[in-house]
């Protein structure tokens, strides 16, 4: 899934809210930072590359990350992706309902991968490519090439830009990685939505099944196992 190539290696991770309510948003936020930090640990470079605001403020209702990684990082984003993959639950007290009764906030966590058949493919006509100056705010340091790349997705008006590469070429290989990566990415949102609902029904197996277990307001984390 991290494929891993003499450009290093790339993967994404989406974490949603699903079906749930502000609470289950709430915690999708404060799981981002985890995410990134993990990444960083693990010597990897970690970016929100879609995010969808919840219902209230600092609330998100789902967001994929982009997981980057030099040559041979593949097997550490594996690893990252398989710690994550499944449902995630935080244990406290509601921020937006202190009294309610309910402790348990659930939340899903799915890797794409792109080389999914389901994953539709992108047609040439369906795409507005344009090059953009990779630079900064300005200065001496500015790049004036334009080697970025900006993608318009005509039919879902999904836009992604990419600037970190050298050349033109390679800055529109990501920038087409990553439009598909959000088109997958709606696409898994809609199935853990669905999931999502399903786990309203099933509480009880739910309980004994997420991968991953935070607690309280400092998000402290449980043993995986």
């Amino acid at each position: 899934m991290g494929d891993d190539d003499e450009r290093g290696a790339r993967a994404w991770i989406l974490l949603s809210a699903g079906h749930g309510p502000a609470e289950c948003a709430w915690v999708v936020a404060r799981l981002l930072p985890i995410v990134e930090a993990e990444a960083a640990r693990l010597g990897l470079g970690a970016a929100v590359i879609e995010r969808n605001e919840g219902p209230s403020t600092d609330t998100v209702l789902s967001a994929i990350v982009e997981l980057r990684g030099g040559y041979g990082s593949g097997p550490a984003i594996e690893g990252l992706l398989a710690a994550w993959e499944g449902t995630v639950l935080w244990v406290g007290q509601s921020p937006f309902r202190p009294r309610h009764r309910r402790r348990n906030w659930f939340v899903k966590a799915t890797a794409i991968d792109l080389r999914q058949p389901s994953i539709p493919a992108l047609e040439r006509g369906d795409l507005e490519v344009s090059a953009i100056r990779a630079g900064g705010a300005g200065g001496q340091n500015v790049n004036k090439r334009s080697t970025a790349v900006r993608v318009l997705h005509r039919p879902s008006g999904i836009e992604v830009v990419a600037r970190e590469e050298r050349s033109q070429g390679q800055n529109r290989r990501v920038a087409l990685e990553r439009l598909r990566a959000r088109l997958a990415g709606r696409a898994a949102d809609g199935r853990a939505a669905g999931d999502r609902a399903r786990w309203s029904e099933h509480q009880e197996i739910v309980r004994g099944a997420p991968r991953r277990r935070f607690r309280g307001p400092g998000f402290i984390a449980a043993p995986q196992g």
